[in-house]
């Protein structure tokens, strides 16, 4: 999943550190009078009482960690990396394992059997990065207590304590959130939980998947964005039946272009995959067994189906750390360019952070590794040093797909920047390579490129962030994509003369 939610552009230079807001002074545990809290699927009752010293699961634990993600594997490097994890980190989270490279669970992982499909420990994090694989034994040698299956539940500000499904009082000194974000389903309603239906979020989702898979014959992913791509491209690869469902009039129209989407569409209908677009779901049907036997749209269609795999979207996991201020326009919990959050001592990053998006100044939630990697090690640097240098974050997404043995064609692109401003010039003809930029009074505000070199992939970021002013005319009759890029280097080379 990679997506970007934006807020109107932020003037004011409001400050979200705010030590002495009495409004937060206060404990956020559930009390024995209260709901039950939900978190993770599971529910639980939070007993109120300030645990004695020797009740504290992780004594002498000053860092804690909550969630089990990319961020969370990544801090844990920049923890190890400053001298402050071993004796004194805790990492709880609902997983089993420790924090893995998550994209790999809707591209590698889902290959056929016969393709190599990725499987752990060989994508834990951080070899995403070029790090070192941060298995189960490398978190023991480095002094680092894991708490897994037993999610954060409740949390006491004023005392700095978490309570955990189990019932575990875990102390912090600092506390890092990480806890992501989780599927958005459909309603038990329309059979949003019948047998037979997978979202993928974690390993387990996708072990469920391929269940189905080895014994599938038509598949119906719901979902035209980055889930619903991949998953598809990955049923293609097992030759089954496949049918995409969405209701937006083109593939991943957060950021394709109509005419960049079509090419995109045309390979995918090429391999055999059949394409529903515009079309909206009535209900998911079952069959005698009680297993999903269809999917029914608004239009009366009904479209077969005994895998279905729902890709529409996620929201941040924030419960229970609403009280620390939360973002009412692109959801997630509010932090200044250091990741902190209102409340002393308590950051949030990853998926899960509403945080100032400098570059375009405005404030963004943005779900994509990428993000949550740099997020992650920018905030660790700020807590443990004196690193005060604001975020500057270079929106970046990308994907792959059509990767496994004996594919036609692997397909991998790479965007940087700003696709919601300007106009738009596509360079090439999808084969060999693709590029669109996107151009805002005479700036190169964003950048597409499909199948790119190393280096022409290393050139877009640096075209991102400088956003030089480019002839348009001359990108609109480069004859090539090689020719555009070359065009759009000199912009850059002429902009940094005059500097």
């Amino acid at each position: 999943m990679a997506t970007v939610f934006n807020t109107p552009t932020f003037k004011h230079g409001l400050s979200l550190w705010c030590p002495q807001s009495p409004s937060l002074n206060h404990r956020i545990a559930p009390s024995t009078c209260s709901p039950p809290i939900m978190i993770g699927g599971f529910r639980r009752r939070s007993h109120v009482h300030v645990a004695a010293s020797s009740d504290f699961a992780n004594e002498n634990r000053e860092f804690v960690i909550v969630g089990g993600g990319n961020a969370a594997g990544y801090a844990a490097r920049s923890f190890v990396e400053h001298g402050m994890a071993d004796g004194k980190l805790c990492i709880v989270c609902k997983e089993g394992v420790p924090p893995y490279e998550r994209p790999a669970l809707t591209k590698g992982y889902l290959f056929p059997l016969d393709k190599k499909p990725a499987r752990l420990p060989g994508f834990h994090t951080c070899v995403g990065t070029g790090g070192e694989r941060q298995t189960p034994e490398w978190y023991k040698e480095k002094g680092i207590e894991m708490l897994y299956e037993d999610p954060v539940t409740g949390l006491d500000i004023q005392n700095q304590t978490l309570t955990t499904y189990s019932g575990k009082h875990l102390k912090y000194g600092s506390l890092v959130i990480a806890t992501g974000a989780t599927a958005s389903r459909f309603p038990e309603s329309i059979g949003g939980k019948l047998p037979g239906i997978y979202y993928i979020r974690d390993v387990a989702d996708a072990d469920s998947l391929i269940s189905s898979l080895e014994r599938a014959k038509k598949v119906v992913v719901i979902g035209g964005g980055y889930i619903g791509m991949e998953v598809a491209a990955a049923a293609a690869g097992w030759k089954l039946d496949t049918t995409v469902i969405f209701p937006e009039n083109h593939f991943l129209s957060r950021l394709f272009t109509p005419s960049l989407a079509k090419r995109y569409e045309d390979f995918y209908q090429e391999n055999g995959v059949k394409l529903l677009k515009g079309a909206l779901v009535k209900n998911i049907e079952a069959g005698p067994d009680g297993h999903v036997a269809a999917v029914k749209l608004q239009d009366g269609t009904t479209i077969e189906a005994d895998t279905i795999v729902v890709g529409i979207g996620a929201k941040p996991a924030v419960s229970p750390f609403e009280a620390l201020g939360l973002n009412t326009n692109v959801g997630g919990i509010q932090v200044d360019g250091l990741f902190r959050t209102r409340v002393p001592g308590i950051f949030a990053v990853g998926d899960v952070a509403a945080f100032p998006l400098k570059m375009y100044d405005r404030i963004a939630r943005v779900e994509h590794v990428d993000h949550a990697r740099k997020s992650a090690q920018h905030c660790v640097k700020a807590l443990l040093s004196a690193h005060t240098h604001i975020y500057d974050y270079l929106p970046h997404f990308y994907s792959r797909v059509f990767e496994y043995e004996g594919s036609p064609r692997k397909i991998w692109w790479q965007f940087y920047g700003d696709n919601a401003v300007g106009e738009t010039v596509e360079v090439g003809n999808f084969d060999p390579k693709i590029a669109t930029f996107w151009i805002e009074s005479g700036k190169l505000k964003g950048v597409l490129l499909e199948s790119g070199s190393p280096e022409e992939f290393q050139l877009l970021p640096r075209l991102a962030r400088s956003q030089p002013l480019v002839d348009k005319h001359k990108l609109q009759n480069a004859s090539s994509v090689e020719e555009a890029l070359q065009i759009a280097q000199s912009s850059l080379n002429a902009q940094a003369a005059t500097v």
